[in-house]
């Protein structure tokens, strides 16, 4: 078995299409792949490290996938980043070299994880400095963890879903509720009412992350079938 794993399944839709046999029982989807023995798992970790760590700790307690790939957005550090472009994290695996030359196109470069959502622009471009990073998510580093204590191999493969360049339509706490795991669609109304053009930008934001959710499972595909 293969796990690949996703904070939401905003971030999981695209890939989880490309399956066949499609189960789904709570926050994971089982399925197949074409060209792969081995059955494939979606699990949706949530977001942030500490519902990471209940989420796929509990799974892993009983579960020991044969490769887990870490997947989903991050956010780029950097404006040479773009939306949809990929990102191997060289910090996270040893499989990061493989995965690179079955996708020449991604960047490789440490992901680093936040504790919280990173806006605005210059605080990414402090957190890149400081950490040497090139993107930020909220999750690599625990899935990362979780997997080493039981010896099992570990790839993060992301998309960037935005960076200092391509930023957010609106504040991040309005586009989600990290406490409740959801966005507060009350919340989003009342800041479109107030910031009629921010609709606008959200719409542009939302066929940016289609776009992103696309081509990254594509790549999962070509990597899973690969490897």
């Amino acid at each position: 078995m293969i796990v690949v794993t996703f904070a939401l399944p905003a971030e999981s839709s695209a890939f989880i299409r490309s399956l066949k046999n499609v189960k789904r029982v709570g926050a994971v989807v089982r399925g197949e792949l074409k060209h792969r023995t081995s059955n494939i798992c979606v699990l949706h970790t949530g977001v942030g490290a500490a519902k990471c760590e209940e989420r796929l700790g509990n799974f892993l307690r009983n579960q020991t996938p044969e490769l887990l790939i870490a997947s989903g957005f991050c956010g780029g550090t950097k404006d040479e980043l773009h939306p949809a472009d990929l990102v191997i994290a060289d910090n996270a695996s040893e499989l990061s070299k493989k995965a690179r030359a079955i996708l020449p196109d991604a960047v490789i470069g440490k992901i680093h994880s936040a504790d919280r959502i990173i806006d605005p622009a210059v605080d990414r471009y402090e957190i890149g400095r400081q950490h040497g990073a090139i993107a930020i998510d909220m999750e690599t580093e625990t899935i990362v963890r979780l997997c080493a204590e039981k010896a099992i191999p570990v790839l993060a493969l992301r998309v960037i879903s935005d960076s200092p360049a391509a930023p957010f339509p609106m504040p991040p706490s309005v586009l989600f509720d990290i406490e409740k795991q959801h966005t507060n669609f009350f919340a989003l109304f009342a800041y479109i009412m107030h910031n009629p053009v921010s609709a606008i930008h959200l719409a542009q934001f939302s066929k940016q992350i289609t776009h992103a959710k696309t081509k990254l499972a594509d790549a999962l595909c070509a990597v899973l079938r690969a490897m």
